[in-house]
């Protein structure tokens, strides 16, 4: 049987995202992910170190890698339109379901089951998708601070409320993960080298 459902994950590098905002560096839904992914695995073993439990942070990684994949058929909805109100929530949660089952679809039925769990949140994975959702807001939160960077001062407003919607969070792993990594995000390639 043919399938095209990896055609359709190859396009998320199509996908740019903060739309409504000036960019110094457009970001797009493949780079994105991947930053995610990586940071929401740091988060886990930081979980694992501090807790002694033993959580997989690969898987939590495979499921940063396609927490935003149906916007490569929705678009990447701005946080501010996206949470506008409850009516617009709801609605835009209506269409992310939709094109979970139109992407779920693609896929040849010997391979679905393994793969509902990227488009559907289980309740096995529920402990992951706490780090997967801190993973994401750190890395607008790095966004932020590449921008500014840039001199983008477009950016400085979302940076402050990213940070503050991170510490809502109230996870250890996160605050550690900014104690410890963050300021890393600010330095030269040189600085980094050295």
């Amino acid at each position: 049987m043919q399938s095209d459902f990896y055609a359709l994950m190859a396009r998320m590098k199509y996908i740019n995202r903060w739309a409504l905002m000036r960019n110094a560096h457009e970001e797009n839904l493949s780079e994105h992910s991947l930053d995610v992914a990586i940071t929401a695995h740091a988060l886990v073993l930081l979980h694992n170190k501090t807790a002694g439990e033993t959580l997989s942070a690969e898987r939590a990684a495979v499921l940063a890698l396609f927490h935003d994949a149906p916007e490569i058929l929705t678009g990447d909805m701005p946080t501010p339109v996206k949470y506008h109100n409850e009516q617009v929530r709801d609605a835009y949660r209506a269409v992310e379901q939709s094109a979970c089952e139109t992407i779920l679809a693609l896929l040849p039925e010997s391979l679905r089951e393994d793969y509902v769990p990227m488009f559907v949140p289980q309740e096995a994975d529920a402990p992951l998708w706490r780090f997967v959702k801190a993973a994401d807001k750190i890395c607008a939160l790095t966004k932020c601070i590449a921008e500014r960077q840039a001199g983008n001062l477009e950016f400085e407003q979302a940076a402050a409320s990213t940070r503050e919607a991170i510490r809502k969070m109230d996870c250890p792993e996160a605050e550690q993960f900014l104690e410890s990594f963050l300021p890393g995000f600010s330095k030269t390639l040189d600085e980094l080298k050295s």
